[in-house]
Formats: structure tokens, C-alpha cells, sequence
């Protein structure tokens, strides 16, 4: 790597994150970012230490986090990294989940975008995912009843032992509209949404009046799935009848509060209230199979790939 001009540093990049976005940012069509170029480092988020530095206010052992890509080394302006004020008890990787993206998705998604109050009904999908469980323990801590949506018992059963959750649906083997009437008896008021397909089109059948949605992701359209033509959505209508609000949330559009929400997320994570679960793979080699094992939905909790 070549030496830092001045304003530059160089970065080890020391955790990649994997989230289901990655996968969309591949796609040949733009999404909220640029499709990713062929032929260059695919984009990744990373926490990282400056290891050399040509810019006073990130000096040489600074933790940082930003898009340090797909690789060990990175250099280039150091205006491109947020450091981090580490707090000794915390590992750095918390500082990509919980006191992160996901941490900002979660608690901007839920308390800005659905605008939740105590005792409503919030149900959310990809549930035991890194954004879903904590939006299912912020809205616990609102006061909502949640109802999470997850692939299989054993995430099911982290929602309701660990994540403090109301009920939990295992959409691979329950009928997700019967499951869904026994568990919100009075109706939806409030859903983050992380899927799509058909699993929303249950709950769309199921909102109430002045619902709020927010659609933080479609991770059933990534992998080029598409449901047969005019078959879903159809309960979009819903909307409709029942004055409700479906909008559409970019994390990126929430980063000036990062240092707010995370001031405020700090002290769940220290006192173990905001669980959060982990799994790490070695080597910059193990990203391309970390990625097939959320595709498959096999992970518990954010995948890590340690560089």
C-alpha cells in the first residue's frame, strides 16, 4: 500500500460486516447506492485501526469503522472514517451491530418512521436478524406487544427466551395468517419490515386503522426470487381502506443521530438488556460463504468475517 498523503491514513481493517444488504449492493441495477463496479474491491462496512496516519485528527492507533471494503489494508481520506470512543467493556466488533447501522436502523426505523405508542401491536420480520431482534427489544421497552417472524424454532425460541418477545412465528413451518390471528387478536398497528412476499401480504390482510410500516428492506427480492406475476402483493389495498402508512427508510439518511443513539444504546449493552448475538468466520477468504450462510438463512445473529 503507498504511503498516506497529507489529510490520509491507512487503515487495518480488523472486522468485515455481512448484512443482507451486501448481496443488493451486487445487483447490476443501482439501488440506494451505486451498483458495485466489476473489477474493483466489492464495498464492505468495516472496523478498523490506523496504522499509519498523514492527518492530525486520526492519529496512529485510532479505531475507526467505515466502508473499508473487502480487504486488509486501506488507504485514502481520512474524512471517510468515523472513530470510535471505545468503551473498554465493549468489543469493537458491537461497534458494527448493536452500536452501529443496525443499532440506527432499529431505533430510527421503529421510533421515527412508525412513531410507536405503548400498548399498540408491533410485529416484525427477519425477526431474529440483527436489525429485527433489536427493534423487537426496543419496542418491548416502548411498551408495545411484538410479535416476531423468524425461520425455524431455534430463532423462535431466542425471541421468546432471550428477546423478551410476546410470540413468535416460524413462517417455514406455521401457518403464518392462523399464527398471526391467535397472536394479535385486536390487529397490526405497527410492523418493521425486513422481507416481503408473501409474509407481508399475511400481515397487510391484518393491520389496523392509521397503521405505520416501515419497509426497511425486501431481503426476498435479493437473490433474484419473484413472485408469479399478479400474485403478490395483493393486500396493498389495505393500505388504502385502513388509512395506513407504508414508508420506505435508507439508514444512511439517519447518520448525524449516530452519536445520540448510540450514547443511548450504550448502557442496554453494558447492563445486558439489548442482547445481541454474533458468529465470526477467519479470513478474508470465508466472506463469499458468511454471505451464503445468511442467503440460506443460516446464521445466528451478524455474520463477521475477522480479516
Amino acid at each position: 500500500m503507498r504511503a498516506p498523503k497529507s489529510g490520509e491514513v491507512l487503515v487495518r481493517n480488523i472486522f468485515l460486516m455481512v448484512p443482507a444488504s451486501m448481496r443488493l449492493w451486487m445487483n447490476a441495477d443501482d439501488s440506494y447506492l451505486p451498483a458495485q463496479p466489476l473489477g474493483e474491491v466489492m464495498r464492505g462496512i468495516t472496523v478498523g485501526v490506523v496504522d499509519r496516519s498523514n492527518a492530525p485528527d486520526l492519529p496512529v492507533g485510532t479505531f475507526v469503522t467505515g466502508m473499508g471494503g473487502w480487504q486488509r489494508f486501506w488507504v485514502g481520506s481520512a474524512r471517510a472514517w468515523e472513530p470510535l470512543r471505545r468503551h473498554p467493556d465493549i468489543p469493537l466488533s458491537t461497534y458494527l451491530g448493536p452500536l452501529g447501522l443496525q443499532g440506527l436502523t432499529a431505533y430510527c426505523g421503529l421510533t421515527d418512521v412508525c412513531q410507536p405508542v405503548a400498548g399498540e401491536t408491533l410485529v416484525v420480520t427477519a425477526a431474529a436478524g440483527s436489525v429485527g431482534s433489536l427493534v423487537c427489544q426496543i419496542g418491548k421497552r416502548l411498551g408495545l406487544r411484538v410479535v416476531g417472524i423468524a425461520g425455524g424454532p431455534e430463532k423462535c425460541e431466542w425471541l421468546l427466551e432471550s428477546c423478551g418477545v410476546d410470540g413468535a412465528i416460524d413462517y417455514r413451518n406455521d401457518d403464518v395468517g392462523t399464527r398471526l390471528d391467535q397472536l394479535c387478536p385486536d390487529g397490526i398497528d405497527v410492523v418493521f419490515e425486513n422481507v416481503g412476499g408473501p409474509v407481508l401480504d399475511r400481515i397487510l390482510e391484518r393491520i389496523n386503522r392509521n397503521a405505520r410500516i416501515a419497509l426497511c428492506g425486501q431481503v426476498s427480492t435479493y437473490y433474484g426470487a419473484r413472485p408469479p406475476a399478479g400474485q403478490s402483493p395483493v393486500n396493498l389495498m389495505n393500505l388504502v381502506n385502513q388509512r395506513a402508512t407504508m414508508r420506505g427508510f435508507i439508514v444512511r439518511d439517519y447518520l448525524p443521530r449516530m452519536a445520540e443513539v448510540r450514547d443511548l444504546l450504550t448502557p442496554w449493552v453494558l447492563d445486558g438488556s439489548l442482547v445481541h448475538r454474533e458468529e465470526f468466520s477467519a479470513g478474508l477468504e470465508s466472506a463469499p460463504a458468511a454471505m451464503n450462510r445468511l442467503a440460506r438463512g443460516e446464521n445466528l445473529g451478524l455474520q463477521f468475517v475477522y480479516i
